[in-house]
């Protein structure tokens, strides 16, 4: 059973900033993100990394969600988030959530959910070789005033060797 690789909006707004977009293939294979994502940072919206995003979905690093998404998830979370746990929780032993906000990533884990982030991407980047330098990634996101807690960064770091 191959695995389902779900992404939300920060992360794909993250990867974007430090162009990464193109290391999910390699490292996941297909990502899909739902509609409700898609609608949250294109293409009307202010998005930082709105047009690599749109690449991505234009190349096929990225495809939008085509099945219908179940409403299995009744709590007060943003439509993407809700729609990215509604997919996992639909194929709970075959997904992958890639999703940064806190309270979303609590739900997910509550429900048994597997679940990563932008940093740990950014780790995967490194050991597979797809960037010379993680450290270097965290920097460029930092000064884009995207935030990762300096925890989870020294954690990556220490990780990758650097």
């Amino acid at each position: 059973m191959e695995r389902i690789v779900i992404i939300d909006s920060s992360p794909l707004i993250g990867l974007a900033i430090v162009d990464g977009l193109q290391w999910l293939p390699t490292i996941f294979g297909a990502v899909y993100l739902p509609e409700s994502v898609k609608k949250e940072v294109l293409p009307n919206k202010n998005a930082p990394g709105k047009t690599a995003i749109a690449h991505a979905i234009e190349v096929g690093w990225l495809t939008v969600w085509s099945e219908p998404i179940k409403p299995l998830l009744d709590i007060d979370l943003d439509a993407g988030e809700t729609d990215c746990i509604n997919v996992a929780l639909g194929h709970p032993d075959k997904v992958l959530l890639i999703m940064d906000e806190r309270a979303g990533r609590a739900v997910a884990k509550e429900k048994g959910l597997s679940v990563t982030g932008t940093a740990a991407i950014i780790g995967l980047a490194k050991k597979q070789d797809l960037i010379p330098s993680a450290k270097a990634v965290f920097e460029r996101l930092h000064n884009s005033d995207f935030r990762i807690s300096a925890t989870v960064i020294n954690l990556i770091l220490s990780s990758v060797n650097e």
